[in-house]
């Protein structure tokens, strides 16, 4: 008899395949995921490559062209697990990719959608653009949205609301129109210093430039040096954590490795609950 395997573990297999035949490859034995010029790096790459699936000996695609399909599997993993968890957290809920269209963004939800406004005010006024720069502008790569319920909804087990209370809040339909931004998720393919960097600027921005409640800010990554990982990882508050695409083989690959620092790096990251596998994220934002 076959056991039925777990869904969330599917869909990891899933994004796996998806990732391995649209985003990463290898080339003269170096996996476009690694830096060509350290040799742990491609080490552990290859070994983390060796324990998912198959490799593809062709070119490496084009930086954005990779971040963009990572962004797409991203994307998919979510809807494939996420929405399978309503029972953990009702609601009506939208999963998508904003990719480039910072005109629709984040300023079309609840907390955000002052940015609109003054988005407007600063293509009128040079000076006030000026003085804030672009830090207003904040495009995730992957959003989850929550849409507002309707009073039946809300009152199916119990009259809990009416005209004469709850008139501000946003979950009732008749308050706001608007959804309320559930989680960002930032996907950083590999990491660089800049990157890294990018991922903390984009988490302050969503948490200063709110009005109400912060989302879930997280970093999905496929980056196989933890000096790298810890760059973005270490430290509090700007992002709830990073999930890597794929972590126990990661683990693997830097055990196999032998660099005490790596593995002591790694173990504090993961023990400090700041870095966690692309399978823990969906019930992380159930939470």
């Amino acid at each position: 008899m076959k056991i039925q395997e777990p869904l969330v573990l599917v869909a990891r297999k899933q994004f796996h395949a998806d990732l391995l035949s649209t985003v990463i490859s290898v080339k003269n034995g170096i996996p476009s995921i690694a830096d060509n010029n350290n040799g742990a790096s491609i080490r552990i790459s290859n070994f983390i490559l060796q324990q998912i699936g198959l490799l593809r000996e062709v070119n490496k695609q084009a930086a954005q062209t990779a971040g963009d399909n990572f962004e797409k599997s991203c994307c998919t993993f979510l809807r494939n697990t996420f929405l399978n968890l309503k029972h953990l957290r009702p609601g009506q809920w939208d999963i998508h990719r904003i990719g480039r269209r910072a005109d629709a963004g984040i300023a079309s939800c609840d907390q955000y959608s002052h940015l609109k406004d003054l988005a407007t005010l600063c293509k009128s006024n040079p000076t006030l653009a000026a003085t804030l720069g672009m830090d207003y502008i904040i495009s995730p790569d992957v959003v989850i949205l929550r849409h507002p319920e309707p009073d039946n909804t809300i009152n199916q087990n119990a009259l809990l609301v009416d005209s004469q209370v709850s008139k501000l809040t946003p979950l009732r339909e008749t308050n706001s129109s608007l959804s309320i931004l559930h989680a960002s998720v930032s996907c950083k393919l590999t990491l660089r210093s800049d990157r890294a960097q990018n991922a903390r600027s984009e988490a302050l921005n969503l948490i200063k430039n709110r009005k109400g409640q912060a989302p879930h800010i997280v970093v999905v990554t496929a980056e196989p040096l933890p000096s790298r990982l810890a760059s973005l990882a270490m430290g509090t508050g700007e992002i709830d954590c990073v999930y890597h695409f794929a972590l126990p083989e990661l683990q693997a690959a830097i055990d196999q490795e032998s660099n005490e620092d790596s593995k002591e790096s790694l173990r504090i990251m993961i023990e400090g609950k700041r870095l966690r596998d692309i399978a823990d994220l969906p019930l992380d934002l159930a939470t």
